[in-house]
């Protein structure tokens, strides 16, 4: 009897990930198509094939299935492996040099730009209308890169040095500027840099601005 429930158990878990994973689909197509203000809970729900209230059991209001969906399109094929444990992080925590260590940062970088750049952009964007939901959405992910940089300067402050009257908090600051999607934007879109040109500009420039130049 035991062995049956951890069975039905088992099973639930796997047909809710799998219903998740079509209403998140579902989503970022329609995000990618319509905007985040011109899709409704009605049309994700009809695209994956549930009920609106399923959409909300299984992920939550309008807002969680953003949210849900940038965290997926950000973990990309690593999920769920946790970012510490990525080889691109493990590259740069083990550089031997300050310029090594930036330009894998740089390559992240360039790596979670090409997998969200499409849908933040559409979403500071749409945010800029004042919709409520898209700017808390955007402090968030905001919030979320500020740990990023604060974390790199750190490092590179701890483990190498910065330019004499740089402290680490305004070195965070700079790359907080620099991996700015809407200067991603501008240079590999708008400017048709593309992804290459941008990630060596960004790994020389971030590098100069933190240690100075070589």
């Amino acid at each position: 009897m035991a062995e049956r429930r951890q069975y039905s158990t088992a099973l639930r878990a796997e047909q809710t990930a799998l219903t998740r994973r079509r209403i998140l689909q579902a989503a970022g197509t329609l995000f990618a198509e319509s905007g985040y203000l011109g899709t409704t809970l009605a049309g994700i729900s009809t695209a994956a094939g549930v009920s609106v209230q399923t959409v909300y059991n299984v992920v939550g209001g309008k807002p969680a299935v953003l949210k849900a969906v940038y965290d997926v399109t950000l973990a990309g094929d690593d999920d769920p492996i946790p970012m510490a444990e990525r080889p691109i992080f493990q590259a740069m925590m083990t550089a031997t040099d300050a310029r090594t260590c930036l330009a894998r940062f740089a390559e992240m970088a360039r790596i979670l730009g090409e997998r969200t750049l499409p849908l933040v952009t559409m979403l500071l964007a749409q945010a800029a209308t004042g919709d409520g939901d898209l700017r808390a959405f955007a402090d968030t992910i905001e919030s979320e890169r500020a740990i990023g940089t604060s974390m790199t300067a750190r490092h590179v402050a701890e483990q190498f040095r910065l330019r004499p009257g740089l402290e680490p908090d305004s070195a965070a600051d700079v790359l907080w500027a620099l991996t700015a999607p809407d200067l991603a934007d501008r240079l590999v879109n708008r400017r048709n840099w593309g992804w290459d040109r941008f990630q060596h500009w960004l790994g020389e420039t971030m590098a100069d601005a933190l240690v100075g130049p070589p």
